[in-house]
């Protein structure tokens, strides 16, 4: 469960990189990576606690840093 939970933070950090890099998003780097990354701990938590999820924790991670990129920066803007 540890490494699990170092794997899921790995993954979001790379996925709040990338959207940055590819231009996904627009909040900067440093903000895109934490905001993948609190994204995969709420769904990481969320999966241990109530068995939601799919069966893959990759998947999981990938999953949940897209689906806190798209909820987060949109909730603020104006």
């Amino acid at each position: 469960m540890f490494l699990t939970l170092f794997g899921t933070v790995v993954i979001a950090g790379i996925v709040g990189y990338a959207s940055e890099r590819m231009e996904f998003t627009h909040n900067g780097y440093i903000p895109s990576i934490i905001i993948c990354i609190g994204g995969a701990f709420l769904f990481f938590f969320i999966t241990l606690m109530f068995g939601i999820g799919f069966r893959s924790s990759g998947m999981n991670a990938i999953l949940s840093s897209v689906g806190a990129l798209i909820i987060v920066p949109t909730h603020w803007r104006k």
